[in-house]
């Protein structure tokens, strides 16, 4: 639960952009957010392990499993909750929801939480890699076929700031990743100050730009509700239907680790990241990024929690194997 930090952060953030939605402009938020999102995905580039990634890439029954969930089975189970929502794809609440459904996996929390209930590893880091990658380009196109008809979703616009804030970086990461890869890997932890940092100023801004709109005045308490319960649900619906199918495709209890640990996580980095690129300081979206708020503290609460019930399974079963 390493985690609770950065979590109790962001959400300091919120009641700060609550307090003072005008905000106090000390600095250029904008370009400081824009060039930390440059720096997020260049030390992403920089950090991919070569070794590692392909380590887990011949595990192809899993890598389906992983991806095809995360990218179609988790969007279509958010088309399905278009009747919850009286306004349809109009609908503020859907279009968040909907995003969230969209996003790619989370990449550090997926592999820790992986290690810690022993499953496997390698594919758990290539699986997170990849969704990470495959998110850049599936996001933006799941979102053109709701988003078309607003006036602040040009798709060609929105793959030209994607190629410049992201893909650029990225590419640069990997081509610099011969020479600094070492050094970015051995301090993981002083860079991703710099990530979390860059999120929190966007959950600031993105907030900020919400209240000082009065966006959330329009947003009824039980929809709110509504809302985290559907999320809720969606998690337990996509855990538990990992299980039955890896149990039915007969994986090893380490492949169905990775794939309910990595098939359920959405990565709040790449939410944060995509509604600043895609939407700017849009008034709503703070809103959009409440959905993948709430389910980013879930799944780092109940991923803990089967985490650490599969590492006593695990441990108990090489006990037993170890004494027969």
């Amino acid at each position: 639960m390493k985690f609770n930090g950065f979590i109790v952060a962001i959400f300091l953030a919120i009641l700060i952009a609550y307090l003072f939605p005008e905000g106090v402009v000390l600095f250029p938020l904008k370009t400081i957010t824009d060039i930390g999102i440059g720096f997020i995905f260049l030390f992403y580039g920089l950090k991919l392990s070569p070794t590692e990634f392909k380590l887990g890439f011949l595990n192809y029954k899993v890598h389906i499993v992983i991806q095809l969930t995360t990218f179609v089975v988790f969007p279509l189970l958010t088309l399905l909750c278009l009747p919850l929502f009286e306004n349809g794809t109009a609908s503020n609440l859907w279009i968040a929801l909907f995003f969230l459904g969209t996003l790619p996996s989370t990449v550090s929390s997926s592999i820790v939480m992986v290690s810690l209930a022993k499953g496997n590893l390698p594919t758990a880091i290539f699986n997170a890699s990849l969704s990470g990658i495959i998110g850049i380009f599936v996001t933006p196109i799941w979102l053109s076929f709701f988003l078309s008809h607003n006036a602040s979703f040009e798709f060609l616009d929105v793959l030209l700031k994607l190629f410049l804030q992201i893909i650029l970086p990225l590419i640069l990461g990997l081509i610099l990743q011969k020479f600094l890869g070492e050094f970015a890997r051995k301090h993981n932890k002083k860079l991703s100050l710099i990530d979390k940092t860059t999120i929190i100023l966007i959950v600031y801004s993105s907030f900020s730009n919400s209240f000082s709109s009065n966006i959330f005045s329009s947003v009824a308490t039980q929809d709110l509700l509504k809302l985290t319960g559907i999320v809720v649900i969606l998690f337990f619906v996509v855990y538990f239907g990992l299980a039955l199918l890896s149990n039915f495709l007969g994986f090893k209890i380490e492949d169905k680790i990775t794939a309910q640990f990595c098939g359920t996580k959405k990565s709040l980095v790449h939410g944060s990241v995509m509604v600043k690129v895609i939407f700017g300081n849009a008034a709503n979206t703070g809103l959009l990024l409440l959905p993948i708020m709430i389910y980013h503290s879930l799944q780092l609460i109940l991923i803990a929690f089967y985490a650490e019930k599969y590492r006593k399974r695990v441990l108990r079963a090489e006990t037993l194997e170890n004494t027969a």
